[in-house]
C-alpha cells in the first residue's frame, strides 16, 4: 500500500475545506493549535542556561498528539499547513519536533485565502520551516513568561492576591489610566461663537459663522463680549467680499488590515476585538457555499500589510465596470503604502473571490458572518475605485470690523462611495471649518439681509476616553503589540484582570488599574515605558528578519529587569498592610487600617488574625448603579445595572414608581432545543454563583461552571465551561457525550 503524505493544520474546520482540494495521496489532520508550550505550573525559562525554554506537552493535547504520531509514521512526508505567520510557524516546529519527522521531509506550505486556487499552488511549491519566524516567536513567549511569572508574585505579596502583570498590557492600561487622569485635571475654559442667518438675492437662507474681528481671529471669550459684539454688528450692513469655487476630491481608504479592521468592526458594528476576530477566523478557515462547497469568503486576517494581489485587483474592476461603469475605476490600479515594520509577504484582508458579492452569499451565512463580510467586501471594493469629486465653495462675507464665512459642499461624483463610507474616528473632532448647508449664488460686493443673530456657549472638553477601536489606533501608532495580539491585550486588561472596565463602549481605569500601575510605574521604568515596548517590537521583528539574535535579546532585556525586580520587592509599599486610619478597633483596641481585599478596600483590625473585626468602607456597602444603553419599555425611563443579594441584574431606574426589570446576560444562547433565552450569572440563596436561562422558570436549564463563548473545536458546541483552581483554568465542553478538555493558560495583564 503506498503511503500517503500528511498534511497538518490548526484548526478541524480547515480539515474538510482543504482535503476536498488535495488528491487521494494527501491525509488532512488538525492539531488544534499549540501541542506543546511552557508549563503552566512552573516558569519554564532557564535564565542561567541562555533562557533554555522548558516544552511539555499538555494533558489535554496528549490524545491529539497521539494520533498525529499514529498518522506520521504511515506517512512519507510531512506538510505544515498552519497559519502564515509567528505563531503558526512555531506551531509547525513543534510539530514537527513531536512527530519525529525526518526533517528532509518536512515541508511548509502557507496560503493566505484558502480557495482551491490558492492551497493548490501552496502544495506546487512547497518551502521549509522558517528558524528565523520561530526564534521571534520564541522570544516574545520567553519575555512574556520571564515578565509574568516575576511580576505576578511581586503584584500578589505587595498589593492583592490574584493580581499579575504583562510585558505588553501593562503599558496598555497605563495609556488608559494616564488618559483618566488627564480627563481628572482638565479644567474647562468658556468660549462662544457667533453665527448670522442670512438671505440673498436668491435662495436659500444659509449660515454664516464668525471668524475675523478687525483682521485678527476671533475669540470671545464670555457672554458679555459676545453680547457687546452683537450690538456692533445689529446696525452694520452684511456684503460679499469674495466668492471661492473649487474641487475637493476625497480618496478611498485602502482595503483592511487586522487593526483598522478591529476598529471599523468596533464603530460601524459594536463588534469587540476578540468578537471580530471570532467572527473573521470562521469566514477565513471556511464557509458552506452549497453547491461550491466550503470554501474561505476572505483571505488571512492576521496582517499589517495593504499589498493587494494584481489577480483580486483585475476581479475588483471587473466587477465595478459591470456593475457601476468604466469612470468609476482609475487608469491603473492603485497602489497603498503599508507601514514600516509590514510583512510585505501577506496581503490585506479582502473577500477571496469578489463574485462572492454579500447579497450572493448572505443565505449561508450568521447575522454576525454577514455583517463583517459586508465591511470586508466593500471596503476592498472601494479600495480599487476612484475618489469621489465635491465642489466647494467659501464665501467671506463682511459686516462692520467682523469677518463672517460660510462654506458649502455638493457631491459631483460618487466615486467610491457608492459602495462603502468609511466612519469617523472615534476622538476625531470636528473639523473647525466644515460645510455648514447649502449656499445661495452669490456676487462679490451683493448686500445680505440680516435674518438673525445666533449666540452660541461652548466649553473646551477634555480628551474622550479611549474605545477598544481608538485604543487599537493608538497602539499601533506607538508601535506596541502586533495585529494578532490586540484582541488578547483588551481581553486580558478588561475581562480577566478587571483593571479596565467598559462603560457605553468607553474604556475607564478600575481603581485597581490604576493602583496596580502607580506601583510598577517607578520600579519597572522600562516595561511602563511606551517607547521601549515599542523598541522591544522591533527588536522580534528584527530577530524574524535575522538580523539580531533571540538569546542575545532576551538577555539585555532580562538582566536590568532583574535588578529593577529585587528593588522592588525592597521598596514597594505593601497596600494588603494598609494604612491606619487612626481610629480604635472597637473589639480589641489595635489600630484599625484600610486594607485592600479581592472586591476592593475596607477597614479591618491591624490585629488580624487573632481580632478578625472588619467593615466596608463609608459609601461602598452597596455598588453604584452602573447606566446602559437600554430604555425602559414600560415607562421609558433609562434602565440601568443594579447589584441584588442574588446578583446583577437591569431595571428601570424610575424604581420604585416603575418595577420593570431583566436579567443581565452573558450573550450566550441557551443551549436548550426551542428555548429563545440566554445564559445569565445568578446567586443561590446560599451565596454560590450558577448560570441558568433568563427563561428560568419556563426553561431550567442551569450550569454551575461559567460558560465562555468559545466553540468546541471538537463538536461544535457553541460555549465552553471554564473553571480556575490552583492557578489553573480547565475549559470542558458541557455537551453530553463529548469529551473535549483542555488547559487555558491564566492571562497575564
Amino acid at each position: 500500500m503506498a503511503k500517503r503524505s500528511l498534511v497538518v493544520v490548526e484548526s478541524p474546520t480547515k480539515v474538510k475545506t482543504i482535503q476536498k482540494y488535495l488528491d487521494s495521496g494527501f491525509i488532512v489532520k488538525a492539531s488544534m493549535g499549540h501541542v506543546r508550550d511552557l508549563p503552566k505550573s512552573q516558569l519554564g525559562v532557564d535564565p542561567k542556561k541562555n533562557f533554555k525554554p522548558k516544552y511539555v506537552v499538555a494533558p489535554a493535547k496528549k490524545k491529539v498528539l497521539d494520533e498525529l504520531k499514529k498518522a506520521a509514521a504511515k506517512a512519507d512526508a510531512l506538510y505544515v499547513a498552519t497559519d502564515p505567520d509567528r505563531e503558526g510557524e512555531a506551531i509547525g516546529w513543534h510539530l514537527a519536533q513531536e512527530l519525529a519527522v525526518d526533517r528532509k521531509k518536512v515541508y511548509r506550505v502557507t496560503f493566505n485565502e484558502i480557495t482551491e486556487r490558492a492551497v493548490r499552488a501552496a502544495f506546487v511549491r512547497p518551502g521549509k520551516i522558517d528558524l528565523k519566524k520561530v526564534d521571534a516567536q520564541q522570544a516574545r513567549r520567553v519575555l512574556d513568561r520571564l515578565v509574568g511569572y516575576s511580576l505576578s508574585p511581586l503584584l500578589w505579596e505587595k498589593v492583592q492576591r490574584g493580581l499579575s502583570a504583562g510585558r505588553v498590557q501593562s503599558v496598555a492600561v497605563r495609556i488608559i489610566v494616564d488618559r483618566e487622569r488627564e480627563i481628572q485635571a482638565f479644567v474647562p475654559v468658556e468660549y462662544w461663537s457667533l453665527h448670522a442667518r442670512l438671505a440673498g438675492a436668491q435662495p436659500p437662507e444659509f449660515v454664516v459663522t464668525l471668524k475675523e474681528v478687525a483682521g485678527a481671529k476671533a475669540s470671545l471669550g464670555d457672554e458679555a463680549a459676545t453680547r457687546a459684539l452683537m450690538a456692533s454688528v445689529e446696525g452694520a450692513r452684511f456684503v460679499v467680499r469674495s466668492v471661492t469655487r473649487g474641487e475637493r476630491k476625497r480618496n478611498p481608504a485602502p482595503p483592511f488590515i487586522t487593526s483598522t479592521l478591529q476598529q471599523e468592526a468596533g464603530r460601524k458594528l459594536g463588534f469587540t476585538a476578540k468578537k471580530t476576530m471570532t467572527v473573521a477566523q470562521q469566514l477565513y478557515e471556511g464557509i458552506d457555499l452549497g453547491a461550491e462547497g466550503a470554501e474561505g469568503v476572505i483571505t488571512y486576517m492576521r496582517t499589517d500589510s495593504v499589498r493587494v494581489a494584481r489577480e483580486a485587483q483585475d476581479e475588483a474592476r471587473g466587477w465595478i465596470v459591470a456593475r457601476l461603469g468604466p469612470e468609476y475605476v482609475p487608469g491603473t490600479p492603485p497602489a497603498y503604502r503599508s507601514r514600516g515594520s509590514a510583512q510585505e509577504a501577506h496581503e490585506a484582508i479582502r473577500p477571496s473571490e469578489v463574485r462572492h458579492d454579500p447579497r450572493a452569499v448572505a443565505r449561508f451565512l450568521t447575522k454576525d458572518q454577514l455583517a463583517l463580510y459586508r465591511l470586508i467586501w466593500e471596503r476592498f471594493v472601494a479600495s480599487q475605485m476612484m475618489p469621489a469629486v465635491y465642489d466647494t465653495v467659501a464665501a467671506d462675507v463682511e459686516a462692520g470690523p467682523c469677518l463672517f464665512r460660510a462654506l458649502g459642499s455638493t457631491l459631483r461624483f460618487k466615486g467610491f462611495t457608492a459602495v462603502y463610507e468609511e466612519s469617523r474616528e472615534d476622538d476625531a473632532p470636528p473639523a473647525d471649518e466644515e460645510p455648514e448647508g447649502a449656499i445661495p449664488p452669490l456676487a462679490p460686493g451683493e448686500t445680505l439681509r440680516l435674518l438673525g443673530l445666533d449666540p452660541k456657549q461652548h466649553f473646551t472638553q477634555p480628551p474622550p476616553r479611549y474605545t477598544e477601536a481608538s485604543l487599537i489606533k493608538v497602539l499601533e501608532e506607538l508601535g506596541i503589540g502586533r495585529p494578532s495580539t490586540y484582541a488578547s491585550i483588551l481581553g486580558t486588561i478588561i475581562n480577566d484582570r478587571g483593571y479596565v472596565h467598559r462603560e457605553r463602549r468607553t474604556l475607564i481605569p478600575t481603581e485597581l488599574g490604576m493602583t496596580v500601575t502607580d506601583r510598577l510605574r517607578p520600579f519597572f521604568p522600562e516595561i511602563m515605558d511606551v517607547e521601549f515596548t515599542a523598541q522591544m517590537e522591533n527588536s522580534l521583528d528584527a530577530i524574524e528578519e535575522g538580523k539580531r539574535e533571540w538569546v542575545q535579546t532576551v538577555r539585555e532585556f532580562y538582566e536590568p529587569f532583574k535588578v529593577d525586580l529585587a528593588r522592588a520587592r525592597k521598596n514597594m509599599v505593601n497596600e494588603k498592610a494598609g494604612e491606619e486610619i487612626g481610629e480604635a478597633c472597637p473589639e480589641c483596641g489595635e489600630p484599625l487600617r484600610e486594607r485592600r481585599g479581592r472586591f476592593g478596600k475596607f477597614i479591618a483590625c491591624s490585629a488580624y488574625p487573632d481580632c478578625k473585626y472588619k467593615r466596608n468602607l463609608p459609601g461602598q456597602e452597596r455598588a453604584e448603579d452602573q447606566p446602559t444603553d437600554e430604555t425602559c419599555p414600560t415607562c421609558g425611563k433609562p434602565m440601568v445595572i443594579k447589584h441584588g443579594r442574588f446578583g446583577k441584574f437591569i431595571a428601570c431606574s424610575g424604581y420604585p414608581e416603575c418595577r420593570t426589570t431583566k436579567p443581565v446576560t452573558l450573550g450566550i444562547a441557551c443551549p436548550e432545543p426551542g428555548c429563545t433565552g440566554q445564559l445569565v450569572e445568578r446567586r443561590s440563596r446560599r451565596g454560590r454563583t450558577f448560570y441558568g436561562c433568563s427563561a428560568y422558570p419556563d426553561c431550567t436549564f442551569v450550569l454551575w461552571q461559567r460558560p465562555v463563548a468559545t466553540p468546541c473545536p471538537t463538536c461544535g458546541a457553541a460555549f465552553l465551561t471554564e473553571r480556575a483552581a490552583r492557578g489553573r483554568v480547565t475549559q470542558r465542553c458541557a455537551r453530553q457525550g463529548c469529551d473535549f478538555e483542555r488547559e487555558a493558560e491564566l492571562p497575564v495583564a
